[in-house]
């Protein structure tokens, strides 16, 4: 069905030209699934973009190679051919969806619109469609939703809207960018699972853009793995995964988080704790804007964190995980008891509470929104040092800042360089480092290396258990990704709609999980099929 020979892409021209892809070749049948796996950068999504010539040209162009879709060439082919391509026989899941979304539109705006481009068919027949493909994949509740603007459904319902897009038009090929990217455990079982029986029903060709393993390993047929911008290996799914010849492929096989926590002390005193706590959004209606209802985002959790460890916060999107952390940092609104360090921090106003912040910190889950990108990275470290008048001079915290750069895996001189000249790892390290400055006691982490590449996972996993230790730093390590967790955390407490559903130790916890809830979560980590959790 698809056939790529010699394929090359470059952005730029002469001595600045960047060649992103050299010369690739590889081929999709009809009802395959192909795996196309690389870490960040490799030219996996360039590849797939050149396929339906949705690069931004002229910027980007093919100094050689051929696309053929059923024997047409793609190269060079007319607006007009590829109008009819595109949406219509081959169509694309991107990477994230609620970018992908129009923010401003309804979802029933936004589906039918791909009817009513390539199909000649009434709006209410395009209605009816809608709410057939929302049942297809899986969303059935979407349908009294269909006013519902993208930020008002999660993340797999919105990865869900956009499988129901690409479908419109029963293409013959799928291209999936990272679908599950960010996505739950259960939820991202959910989708593979969708998107297979999808495949056999519509008999479709899927090529499958991921850079987790574990995912390909359970959905390809067959694979090729990428490194810079050149295929190195492809084969059968088993033959490559058992066998791997390529150095590069036995690296990324070989590379995961691994290991556990340093052990902890039984007799560290607790840095953290609170009881009782509650974080309620009220849910306003009628005309004079009255409360009808709350969003009981955290309802009711005790916890304690000692010194030196670290409590893992598992659970699905919209348990409430981040508003935890957030609302222990006071940077929530909340109800209940939080001591840090013995200290009551509910009753304390800003200008009393500011001190202590410098003690307290966060690294944010997304390393691309969190810095800022008019701001040097020595600059972005060297915010907080200004902020809370520590570091002396401005040489003083100059080497204070190379020195935490030092510490985090970065060289000191690449404080004078912007973040969009960083990799999403560097990144990573950057936003650690702006923590790191201020000699924390106790930092939340809040799903840092969810959009990472598996060999760096490992490596900001390493780092932070390395910092944890040269410091004695508690953490708060909010994650969906347990494989992460079980390598991070001493002690785990398991959210589910705002509760705490199960907490231990984590080993207990790993080991012997009580609840339904936590058994499906694991079975969906470490299995990727799916319990029910009732």
């Amino acid at each position: 069905m698809l056939k790529i020979r010699g394929l090359s892409v470059s952005f730029g021209r002469d001595a600045a030209e960047v060649k992103a892809v050299r010369g690739i070749s590889l081929s999709v049948k009809r009802g395959e699934t192909l795996g196309l796996v690389g870490e960040s950068g490799s030219g996996k999504s360039v590849t797939a973009l050149s396929i339906l010539q949705l690069l931004p040209y002229p910027l980007a162009h093919h100094p050689n190679g051929s696309i053929r879709f059923r024997g047409e060439e793609l190269l060079g082919a007319s607006r007009a051919h590829l109008q009819r391509i595109r949406g219509n026989q081959i169509a694309m899941i991107f990477q994230e969806p609620l970018s992908s979304l129009n923010p401003l539109h309804s979802i029933e705006r936004q589906i039918i619109e791909v009817l009513l481009v390539h199909k000649d068919m009434g709006r209410e027949e395009a209605r009816h469609r809608v709410v057939d493909l929302l049942h297809l994949v899986g969303l059935p509740e979407g349908i009294d939703r269909l006013t519902s603007l993208p930020h008002e459904f999660s993340g797999g319902q919105q990865q869900r809207v956009m499988i129901a897009m690409a479908l419109a038009n029963e293409p013959d090929m799928l291209i999936a960018d990272e679908p599950t990217t960010a996505l739950d455990v259960t939820i991202q079982a959910q989708i593979l699972e969708l998107l297979k029986d999808l495949k056999e029903k519509l008999d479709m060709a899927l090529l499958l853009i991921t850079h987790d393993l574990d995912v390909v390993r359970r959905t390809v047929d067959r694979v090729c793995v990428m490194h810079d911008g050149e295929i190195v290996e492809q084969g059968d799914i088993e033959e490559v995964f058992e066998r791997p010849t390529h150095p590069y492929t036995q690296m990324l096989l070989s590379t995961k988080p691994r290991g556990n926590p340093d052990p902890a002390p039984s007799d560290a005193p607790t840095l953290v704790d609170a009881k009782d706590l509650r974080v309620w959004f009220p849910i306003k209606k009628g005309i004079i804007n009255r409360t009808v209802s709350h969003v009981k985002a955290v309802d009711g959790i005790n916890l304690s964190v000692p010194e030196g460890q670290t409590l893992g916060v598992v659970g699905e999107s919209g348990s409430g995980k981040s508003t935890l952390g957030r609302a222990l940092l006071r940077l929530e609104r909340s109800k209940g008891t939080i001591n840090f360090e013995g200290r009551d921090l509910q009753g304390l106003r800003s200008r009393a509470l500011r001190p202590l912040r410098q003690e307290m910190q966060m690294v944010f889950q997304d390393p691309y929104g969190s810095l800022s990108p008019r701001l040097s990275v020595g600059q972005i470290i060297g915010e907080g040092l200004r902020v809370h008048q520590l570091g002396g001079s401005t040489d003083e915290r100059r080497d204070l800042i190379g020195q935490t750069l030092e510490e985090v895996g970065l060289e000191p001189d690449m404080q004078d360089r912007y973040p969009h000249e960083f990799s999403g790892g560097q990144r990573q390290r950057i936003a650690i480092a702006r923590v790191l400055v201020l000699k924390p006691k106790f930092i939340i982490l809040d799903e840092p290396t969810s959009a990472l590449d598996v060999s760096v996972q490992s490596q900001i996993v390493e780092l932070l258990r390395d910092l944890q230790k040269r410091h004695n730093l508690a953490y708060l390590f909010i994650s969906h990704d347990l494989r992460v967790v079980k390598a991070m955390a001493h002690h785990i407490l398991v959210m589910r709609e705002g509760k705490v559903v199960e907490q231990g130790p984590a080993q207990d916890v790993f080991d012997n999980p009580k609840g339904p809830y936590t058994r499906a979560l694991l079975a969906a980590a470490f299995e990727l099929k799916v319990e029910s959790p009732m």
